[in-house]
C-alpha cells in the first residue's frame, strides 16, 4: 500500500496507514525526496500513529530519509511513535538518532514553524 503524501501549505505530510514492507519503505524514501524537490517545500512530517512495530530496518529508513530530505532542503518530524513502540524500540537499543520527533500532527507542525518553515496558510 502506498503511503499518501499530501501537501499542506509549506509542508508535506505522510500518513502511514498500515504496516509497511521494506521495499513500501523504500518507496516512500523515494516519492518523499522527489516530491521535495518538485514542490519546494520546507518541511516534511511522517506521521506513524499506526504502527505497532518499528523495527531496525524502519528506523534506518526513517533516519536515511531524514537525511536524504534535509539534503533536498527541507526538515522532517516523525510523529505519533505509540509509548509501547517507543518502549520496545529502547529495549532493542533502537534509536532515532538525528529525527525530530514529536507527540502528534500539531506538535510536529508547531515544531517545523519553530524552526522557520513558514506559510502564510498557517
Amino acid at each position: 500500500m502506498k503511503v499518501p503524501i499530501l501537501r499542506q501549505g509549506a509542508c508535506l505530510i505522510a500518513s502511514v496507514q498500515d504496516a509497511l514492507s521494506d521495499a513500501e519503505l523504500h518507496d516512500l524514501q523515494a516519492r518523499l525526496a522527489e516530491k521535495v524537490g518538485e514542490t519546494g517545500v520546507g518541511g516534511v512530517v511522517i506521521d506513524v500513529t499506526v504502527l505497532d512495530v518499528i523495527d531496525s530496518f524502519a528506523t534506518r529508513t526513517l533516519s536515511t530519509i531524514t537525511s536524504t530530505v534535509r539534503v533536498r532542503g527541507a526538515e522532517t518530524v516523525v510523529v505519533g511513535i505509540q509509548p509501547e513502540v517507543a518502549f520496545a524500540m529502547v529495549q532493542l537499543g533502537l534509536s532515532l538518532d538525528g529525527v525530530s520527533t514529536a507527540l502528534d500532527l500539531d506538535e510536529g507542525l508547531a515544531q517545523l514553524r519553530g524552526r522557520g518553515v513558514a506559510d502564510a496558510a498557517w
